[in-house]
């Protein structure tokens, strides 16, 4: 199986049309068929099912699909670390960050960076923990930036200098938003809103005996799209400090959770890593402004 059939196949799978797919690769359709029957002869599995005018995927073609996209972007970050090998001005990084203002202090050590290296390329993936530790396990990434205590059976770390907080977002003309703070009793049977990661590990301890009064309305993996539900009066978003806006025009209040529930955020890579160059002296450079 080639690195190159299998760009081929993602693009049909993205494009879920032939011609269209064969354009943007620059081959003839013929050579894009031939290439995709082939592929589809190697597995023993039919991967596409085709219409008239569409191409859908089979069943195990989105399988395919989301092996091959790992595949195809460690195949990528492969070639790219070994033409950064020489590259003494630049190279590509590559981050997997959950959301939190403190990711402002990562962004002023990539800037600082990036002066003495202007051939520095960064790549940023979001996600909660889950998300970016998987990619990070698999080798697609160099750092993660999560609020979890990081496995030290797995990962080496450095703490963030500052730490995140818990508050509720909830419309400014709202009884709640009259109170300088949220105890748990204020959000007992009320509809909330979360991401699934901060529900279990996060809320339910701070909420103690009272969880079991907690109505999940639904999750979000991210804060913004939380706080536009939380403005239409669905319900009170439960999320971090400074990441959606409550200023005085927005329509929303932030008011912190009491007691107060702090989150640290720590940067993460795997044990025994082998980095580049260039990801090596980023690594040297933040843990002497971070311990600082």
């Amino acid at each position: 199986m080639e690195i190159r059939t299998l760009r081929y196949f993602l693009a049909v799978a993205r494009e879920e049309n032939m011609s269209r797919a064969a354009e943007l690769l620059h081959v003839t359709q013929p050579t894009l068929s031939k290439a995709l029957k082939s592929l589809e002869d190697e597995l023993g599995k039919k991967l596409f099912t085709r219409h008239s005018f569409s191409i859908a995927l089979t069943e195990e073609g989105i399988l395919l699909r989301n092996r091959a996209e790992d595949l195809v972007s460690m195949a990528d970050k492969i070639e790219q670390e070994f033409l950064s090998l020489d590259d003494v001005t630049g190279g590509d990084l590559y981050f997997g960050l959950a959301e939190s203002r403190q990711i402002r202090s990562l962004a002023r050590e990539i800037r600082e960076f990036k002066k003495m290296y202007p051939g520095l390329r960064y790549h940023i993936t979001s996600g909660d923990t889950e998300q970016v530790t998987e990619k990070l396990d698999k080798g697609l990434l160099d750092f993660a930036a999560i609020f979890e205590m990081p496995d030290e059976k797995k990962y080496n770390f450095i703490r963030f200098p500052e730490a995140d907080y818990f508050g509720a977002v909830v419309p400014a003309d709202s009884e709640l938003a009259k109170k300088d703070c949220i105890i748990a009793e204020d959000l007992a049977g009320l509809p909330l809103f979360t991401s699934k990661q901060s529900w279990e590990n996060d809320i339910r301890p701070w909420a103690g005996d009272r969880f079991s009064l907690f109505r999940l309305e639904g999750s979000f993996r991210l804060a913004y799209n939380g706080s536009l539900f939380a403005r239409e009066g669905l319900g009170i978003l439960l999320t971090l400090n400074d990441l959606v806006d409550t200023s005085p025009d927005s329509g929303l209040v932030f008011l912190p959770l009491a007691p107060r529930l702090e989150m640290k955020m720590y940067l993460i890579w795997n044990k025994y890593q082998s980095f580049t160059p260039i990801a090596e002296r980023f690594l040297k450079q933040i843990r002497e402004s971070f311990a600082k």
